[in-house]
């Protein structure tokens, strides 16, 4: 239930824009707002500080991978293309830099250098010997991505004629073979986060598998492997490419991930497909140790499919128990490795900070390689490296609060800045800084945001801003152009980013402590972190606002439903019901590690934490956002909150956006979710 992209597509589906739909509910004495389109509330809403944030982060050019040749001496970065005025577009471009100085960038397309058009071009493996690479490409036909292989700075060869998704290629071990995710004839791209395809007629559960496939590099072969009833989400060559450890579950994709189980899959037919482990939450990030007698696994409580945080587990090849090689350790694991000295290479969320560490699974020690306060990531999956042979030299995409994104490498620890995509962009908001807090027995972090043009001698309003997930973890990043919330410290606003307990970052303790208890322990934690912020900063404490989106959203209604101490709040993509969301959302799978059982089993425990149990508590003015064809936090939950609230004669506005999923992907419902969450609160806060 996070706000996080499944890193398993390279196009990004966008739907033709049409008006949000507009209900509003104030006062009897007001009269009802009118319907407005996204236009027509640009027009409405002149230019303001959250405007040129936003103008900011739709300017900012974005990074989606950065993989290091084997021998580590050259980088290979993808940058995300932007159509005519600045909107997110389904193009990109591949480039390579030497990491020795003074080298120039070269680029690599499937279509050649003198191809006028955009493509999706990305995707990119290095061959073991460093001399070429595989990546995907729609150069032939737009939409349909095919799998390539070139030299950088010579031809593009087409390995591949199919019809539907492909993804993540990777090379054997030997290079013979390249394989690659593909789901035959897929109608979307894959993950429930995209806009859900609206059903009509009998309602059948149909899904369509991402199965792994190899193609032959010198003849173009193309041979399916997996089941065609089972779901692989990740997989990982062994070291004598005979074999593949895979992350895989039977039935629908976006739902069975939570209770997908480890498997080996033969590399050649008839490949035999045995499960070695199933775990009893979730796991993530397989990888072979360099002898091929054992496999390493993140594993722990994770609410979203590339949410990833848990401890760090090896599994024999053979089958067996896994081994928690990490117990107790106060942080997060979030990618991994295996590395050819036999340690494990991992990075791991540490309170908000992003760290790197190597383990040595015999005695259990990790060293600290790398700490700070910014955000590392590749194929839009947090703390994943692109490692080097040598297992010391890496690179990643880097962002904070304070810097949009580069492409670093070099030593880890001692990365250099390759690119310079960026340079003329300055953060539009105030100063970022980390606060810790107690509540009850935790030790509680958060980012206090800064308003722009900061004023010591002023009091100011503070905007609570709460994650998605719960498995999730606000470290210091540079927003995406979707992003509703940085913008309004742009706009004078003080902005909490807590990280409760729930998130990751301090641990599995930490993240399983919100188990059955949505609501409680968690909103206390959120409670002390805006005491905590009016404490540090010149914060009035009769302004206060509070935000989110999905999870986030939830626990605004939460919110709204336990206390008055807020006097405006805007609940994205939110959650009234537990009861009733069960049977809409379309992966309910998530809910029984949280819950303990299915709400059918124990509907106590999820009238418990539902809002709308405690709804007649309401008396803030509540703002609520959402997509008509999310499939995560669908909209039949925000219109069961809003009625609610109407029904009260609470202030309220509920506004839905036409074909958009849980992730929004049309720039003008960006920029409309943005302005009309500043225009509530000023109404309120000012």
């Amino acid at each position: 239930m996070t706000l996080l992209p499944r890193a398993c597509a390279l196009l990004a589906l966008f739907a033709v824009p049409a008006p949000p739909v507009s209900f509003a509910q104030q006062p009897q004495h007001q009269k009802p707002a009118p319907r407005a389109s996204a236009h027509q509330a640009a027009q409405q809403h002149p230019a303001s500080p959250a405007d040129t944030a936003l103008d900011a982060l739709f300017a900012t050019r974005s990074v989606a991978q950065a993989a290091i040749s084997p021998d580590g001496t050259r980088v290979a970065w993808v940058e995300k293309l932007r159509a005519p005025g600045g909107a997110p577009s389904s193009h990109s471009r591949i480039s390579i830099t030497s990491l020795s100085p003074g080298q120039k960038t070269s680029s690599v397309s499937a279509a050649g250098s003198a191809a006028k058009a955009p493509h999706a071009e990305g995707s990119v493996a290095w061959s073991p010997d460093s001399r070429r690479i595989a990546f995907l490409s729609d150069a032939e036909k737009p939409g349909q991505l095919q799998l390539y292989v070139a030299e950088p700075g010579g031809p593009a060869r087409k390995l591949t004629s199919v019809t539907g998704l492909l993804a993540n290629p990777q090379w054997s071990p030997d290079s013979k073979f390249i394989a690659v995710l593909y789901t035959e004839h897929a109608k979307r791209a894959a993950g429930p986060l995209v806009a859900e395809t609206h059903e009509t007629g009998e309602i059948k559960d149909t899904y369509f598998e991402q199965r792994l496939s190899v193609v032959n590099v010198a003849t173009g072969e193309f041979r399916t492997l997996s089941p065609a009833d089972m779901y692989i989400y990740e997989y990982d060559w062994s070291p004598d490419s005979s074999r593949f450890a895979v992350i895989a579950a039977n039935g629908n994709g976006d739902n069975n991930w939570y209770v997908a189980q480890l498997y080996t899959l033969d590399a050649a037919p008839p490949a035999s497909m045995q499960s070695i482990y199933k775990p009893p939450l979730q796991i993530a990030n397989p990888s072979w140790s360099p002898d091929g007698k054992r496999i390493a696994i993140i594993a722990g409580l994770m609410s979203d499919e590339g949410s990833v945080g848990g401890d760090i587990y090896a599994v024999s090849a053979s089958g067996g128990e896994a081994v928690n090689l990490t117990p107790d350790r106060k942080s997060s694991a979030s990618w991994l490795t295996w590395i050819r000295d036999g340690r494990i290479l991992f990075s791991e969320a540490i309170g908000g900070d992003s760290g790197i560490s190597a383990l040595d699974p015999a005695s259990g020690r990790a060293e600290l390689l790398f700490q700070d306060q910014v955000r590392l990531e590749s194929d839009d999956q947090n703390g994943k490296l692109s490692v080097a042979r040598d297992g010391s030299t890496a690179a990643s995409v880097r962002s904070s609060f304070s810097a949009p994104p580069e492409v670093w490498a070099g030593r880890i620890g001692h990365w250099q800045q390759l690119t310079h995509l960026n340079d003329g962009i300055k953060p539009p908001w105030g100063e970022a800084r980390s606060i810790h807090w107690k509540s009850d027995a935790y030790d509680v972090q958060g980012w206090l945001i800064y308003p722009a043009g900061y004023d010591p001698s002023k009091k100011y309003p503070l905007i609570v801003g709460v994650h998605g997930g719960p498995g999730s973890v606000v470290q210091s990043t540079w927003p995406s152009s979707g992003s509703f919330i940085m913008p309004l410290a742009a706009a004078g606003y003080f902005l909490l980013l807590p990280n409760p307990r729930g998130s990751f970052g301090q641990g599995e303790a930490f993240t399983r402590a919100n188990v059955k208890d949505f609501g409680y322990g968690d909103f206390r934690d959120i409670l002390a972190g805006v005491d905590e912020a009016i404490r540090v900063a010149p914060i009035d404490p009769h302004r206060l606002g509070i935000t989110g989106w999905s999870y986030g959203g939830y626990m605004t209604m939460w919110a709204v439903t336990h206390t008055d101490r807020f006097r405006a709040a805007m609940a994205g993509a939110g959650l009234a019901d537990f009861l009733s969301y069960y049977g809409e959302n379309q992966i309910d799978q998530w809910l029984i590690p949280f819950f303990g059982a299915s709400v059918y089993d124990d509907p106590a425990v999820y009238a418990k934490s539902s809002p709308i149990t405690f709804i007649k508590n309401v008396r803030t003015p509540t703002l609520i956002l959402v997509g008509d064809s999310d499939g995560e936090c669908p909209a039949p939950q925000s219109y069961e909150f809003w009625h609610a609230l109407r029904t009260l004669g609470v202030e309220t506005q509920l506004v839905v956006y036409a074909n958009e999923g849980h992730r929004f992907m049309k720039p003008a419902d960006e920029r409309d979710r943005t302005r009309r969450t500043l225009a509530w609160f000023d109404s309120h806060l000012h």
